[in-house]
């Protein structure tokens, strides 16, 4: 089986490959590529590999630049830092990924699976499903990290790790951070909704998302509601509906 590893960190990929050849001696690594250009120019102008082992965060792009501007007609194995919960809705049964830093037993399952696919699914339908993968990366790699709040003449940037919930008041939508401070925001709670990472925050109702970790009780209300204690605490009521109710309980047991 011929291999191709798409990874910036020399590191990274010479473990890599000293893995791959202590888990069989047939698997081959035909090339190591550091680069979206390398990798462009090398897929253009050799045959297709069998495999591709394709780090997401190149030092001059992100890996699916290489799919817009090139076929790309294997199946690859995704190497990430990105937590687990965040591209396990998108882990389908054509592709795998893995995380950093690399394990031999990971390395061979995803490869085992590999070979499952490869007996299992036609050509088209490994493509179909690649696609769909790579449309979930692109709204993986652009989860909001911070926010720049205007106040007066300045612009004040609020870490994403520092908020504790958003919510809706008077038509005015806020951030309240955990330690405490409040900031106005431009933006509704459906357009922040996207760009945050689904594991750690949850739309409660309409009027607040929030994070995991200022969630402090939960209270069984009436009409099979729950109520919302909070920290910073809130003047507002947290109540999550009984339509939303089942899908709460179970992201707060993940």
């Amino acid at each position: 089986m011929n291999i191709v590893i798409i990874e910036d960190e020399a590191l990274a990929a010479r473990r890599l490959k000293e893995v791959l050849q202590v888990m069989d001696p047939s698997l081959h690594v035909v090339a190591i590529l550091d680069s979206v250009r390398n990798s462009i120019a090398w897929l253009t102008n050799n045959p297709t590999p069998d495999l591709l082992l394709m780090d997401i965060e190149l030092g001059d792009g992100k890996s699916f630049d290489i799919f817009e501007r090139t076929a790309v007609n294997c199946p690859v194995i995704f190497i990430t830092a990105y937590d687990e919960y965040a591209i396990r809705a998108f882990k389908v049964n054509s592709i795998d990924y893995l995380l950093k830093p690399v394990k031999q037993q990971d390395l061979q399952r995803s490869l085992e699976k590999f070979k499952k696919m490869k007996s299992i699914f036609s050509q088209k339908q490994q493509d179909s499903m690649m696609q769909l993968l790579l449309q979930e990366l692109q709204k993986t790699v652009n989860l909001r990290e911070r926010f720049l709040i205007k106040q007066g003449d300045r612009l004040i940037p609020v870490e994403v790790m520092e908020i504790a919930y958003f919510y809706t008041n008077e038509k005015n939508n806020f951030i309240k951070t955990q330690d405490d401070h409040e900031y106005l925001i431009d933006q509704s709670l459906d357009d922040i909704e996207s760009t945050l990472d689904p594991k750690k925050f949850i739309r409660a109702n309409r009027q607040f998302i929030l994070r995991r970790e200022a969630i402090i009780k939960v209270h069984l209300w009436f009409g099979s509601k729950l109520k919302l204690d909070v920290k910073p605490s809130c003047s507002e009521e947290v109540i999550v509906s009984r339509e939303r109710a089942s899908a709460f309980r179970h992201w707060l047991g993940e």
